[in-house]
């Protein structure tokens, strides 16, 4: 699943490219998860003005109104002048007078969405519960303790929750708690502020090396131009069950919590 490193890095490959062209069309194939609440040719003549991200979500400024786009689970985007026709799992086509923006997207987990403005129902209800953005200013050390503190599940799935920090998908967690030395299994609520201070450093540390390598390639994620990421290629425990810890040499463990696989090293992570 696509994570906030490569939606990231999804952004900053077309983000400049499409920036001020013109919409010519729309297409939409096949179903995605939510409607795109709109005619297609609506968005027809508007001018893009930018693209942000808000957690997991692509914001597509146009200057009328906004499209909110969402990877899903296998879904990525690509921008070209010729694309080609659409294949089978390519669901959205947004033409604009810089090139095709299309959606790839096999299990159509994805989501394609248009809204009047951001604080339209909609956009409300799909980014109000997102928690702080980990690599901006508002990303504050001592909320993040307060809000750890009000948390009796695992610090893990505190963090894959999204409510108190955005976008720390099970990759980036499980490297930021191996960085911090923490478990994956402790309660949030336990981390006293020294710990939870060197967790909120490490998940920013973590997210912004992956973002600098381009994301984590592991099964066919590409930015929008067709590169692969490579932070996998240096990831510390995910992914690396019975290899040895690159600090200690300890086998790094593989256990289960809410149905994600989760890596650790027994002796670096010990409470």
């Amino acid at each position: 699943m696509p994570e906030l490193p490569e939606v990231e890095v999804t952004r900053r490959s077309f983000a400049d490219r499409i920036t001020g062209a013109t919409v010519v069309s729309a297409r939409l194939g096949k179903p995605l998860r939510w409607p795109l609440g709109v005619d297609p040719q609506h968005v027809a003549g508007r001018r893009v003005t930018g693209v942000g991200r808000r957690g997991k979500y692509l914001l597509l400024h146009l200057d009328e109104g906004l499209l909110l786009m969402h990877l899903g689970m296998s879904g990525s985007l690509r921008f070209a002048h010729d694309p080609g026709s659409a294949g089978r799992h390519d669901h959205f086509d947004l033409v604009t007078t810089a090139g095709v923006l299309r959606l790839h997207d096999p299990r159509r987990f994805g989501a394609v969405v248009w809204a009047p403005h951001e604080l339209d129902e909609r956009v409300v209800r799909l980014l109000g519960g997102l928690g702080a953005e980990p690599l901006e200013d508002g990303f504050d050390a001592g909320r993040f303790h307060a809000a750890l503190r009000e948390r009796r599940a695992p610090i893990k799935q505190v963090l894959l929750a999204g409510d108190v920090v955005v976008g720390v998908g099970n990759i980036y967690a499980s490297e930021a708690l191996f960085h911090a030395g923490i478990r994956p299994t402790v309660r949030a609520a336990r981390l006293s502020r020294p710990r939870a201070d060197r967790l909120h450093a490490a998940i920013r540390e973590v997210l912004q090396r992956a973002v600098e390598q381009g994301g984590s390639t592991l099964r066919d994620f590409a930015n929008a131009m067709g590169d692969a990421g490579h932070f996998q290629l240096q990831a510390a425990v995910y992914g690396r069950a019975g290899q040895p810890c690159p600090v200690c040499g300890t086998p790094v463990r593989q256990i289960r919590q809410g149905q994600r696989s989760t890596f650790y090293c027994p002796n670096c992570q010990r409470g």
